[in-house]
């Protein structure tokens, strides 16, 4: 009988092996197509409302980041009791055999994949059932705390102290909000569109959530640089995404893996600059951005206050930051610049905070005013930003108004999503780059 039981483990054990071969070659040949919404999508919002919910959101998260450095950087949640939620786009995919639909808030800015998980004693609402591990036919045996997943989280229950005599992995994943998931760590089959499906992805079954999280998700799928993140466990050379219009009603996507015809529908010139690693935020994308032109002045700041060179600063791509925020000093050279070519009185602040807004001729008009273009220079790159991609236009109170959408922000800065629009961002990690180019999203 013992040797029996013996060679059924062994037998399992193949079978994990093989089933972990084949996610790193079924990913090196295939590529993993996924749709995206938008966190506000069919709630019917004008823009100006719009808009001021993401520049919420956006403030809250930048605030939130860096909080805490023992803590995970970024911050789900929902528009409740009045505060922001943190969500930007949901990733549409499923976990387990049968399938059970998940929404997971994309996010370039942590790690961990989780999602919440029945009986789930203390949760947070949502209008899909939880995902129940005991009705799924392809759940793993429990990672153990000397697993090598159990130990890439920051927080679990295999210190010194044995809590659980089985050493099974419980983690506790806290924010710089003090929103916390606590759980186990579960390994399952995932399920992608167009039933493209993966064994073997680890994930935070999430059973006791607490926090700023009441909106249309479920969890979170962490796409940062860490081993839990949904790319390391795949093993994709590249991940990339394009996100439609925010103001629009058509889906976005994300790939895992470079597709042939990536860039089928590009309509321009394919720009690439260097992904940085900042010791201190392994987690988060970085990149050298070098300067900022507004019109035709290219702005006085020494490349120094963009870049890592003294530990602090930086630029972070963020898929779950709204909109672009500047340091305070750089936020001022830009509104300034915009201030002296825009030909516009400018906007009182009350109505319009926190953007910086100009009185316009009325919507509808043929010819729209003048505003500068915006270009942002990194090593060996430029994104000279579309008019839609950084002005966005309201009426209010029988007044017109034309916005810039940027502001202002902590130390670092941090290009938003609303900047990327139609844009697809190709996040190249086999070779630490990132690429872009103007886009038709919703023909990807």
């Amino acid at each position: 009988m013992k040797q029996l039981i013996e060679m059924q483990k062994l037998a399992f054990f193949i079978v994990a092996l093989l089933a972990a071969l084949a996610v790193s070659r079924c990913n090196a040949a295939a590529t993993v197509r996924m749709q995206l919404t938008h966190a506000d999508a069919g709630r019917g919002l004008a823009v100006r409302e719009l808009m001021q919910r993401m520049a919420l959101r956006s403030k809250a998260r930048t605030a939130r980041q860096f909080s805490s450095s023992a803590s995970a950087p970024v911050s789900p949640g929902g528009y409740a009791d009045g505060l922001p939620t943190l969500s930007e786009y949901l990733v549409h995919l499923a976990i387990g055999t049968p399938p059970q639909p998940v929404r997971l808030t994309l996010d370039t800015g942590s790690d961990l994949i989780w999602t919440q998980c029945a009986p789930c004693p203390a949760c947070f609402d949502q209008d899909l059932p939880y995902f129940d591990p005991s009705t799924s036919s392809s759940t793993f045996p429990l990672p153990s705390c000397d697993s090598t997943l159990c130990q890439a989280l920051p927080v679990t229950s295999c210190g010194k102290r044995k809590f659980w005599p089985n050493k099974t992995c419980v983690y506790s994943y806290s924010y710089g909000d003090n929103s916390v998931t606590t759980g186990l760590l579960e390994v399952e089959k995932f399920t992608f569109g167009a039933g493209a499906s993966v064994p073997g992805v680890a994930f935070g079954c999430g059973l006791f959530n607490s926090g700023v999280f009441k909106s249309n998700e479920t969890g979170i799928a962490g796409f940062g640089r860490g081993a839990l993140s949904l790319p390391s466990q795949l093993k994709v050379g590249n991940f990339s995404h394009c996100f439609t219009a925010v103001n629009g009603s058509k889906p976005s996507t994300v790939l895992l893996s470079l597709p042939a015809n990536l860039y089928k529908n590009g309509r321009g010139a394919i720009q690439t600059t260097p992904l940085v690693k900042n010791p201190d935020n392994p987690t988060f994308y970085y990149l050298s951005l070098k300067g900022i032109t507004v019109g035709s002045t290219r702005l006085p700041v020494p490349e120094s206050e963009f870049g890592l060179r003294n530990g602090t600063g930086g630029t972070i791509i963020d898929s779950g930051t709204a909109i672009t925020s500047l340091p305070p000093r750089i936020y001022r050279l830009v509104r300034h610049a915009f201030a002296a070519q825009v030909k516009l009185p400018v906007a009182p602040g009350n109505t319009t905070d926190p953007y910086l807004c100009f009185f316009a001729p009325p919507l509808g008009k043929p010819q729209r005013p003048y505003v500068p273009k915006l270009v942002l220079h990194f090593e060996g790159a430029t994104m000279n930003l579309p008019r839609e991609n950084y002005v966005f236009e309201v009426e209010d109170e029988g007044n017109s108004f034309v916005c810039l959408a940027i502001n202002e922000g902590g130390e670092r800065t941090t290009i938003g999503n609303f900047q990327q629009q139609n844009m697809h961002v190709l996040y190249d990690l086999k070779n630490n780059k990132l690429s872009f180019v103007p886009a038709q999203c919703h023909k990807l």
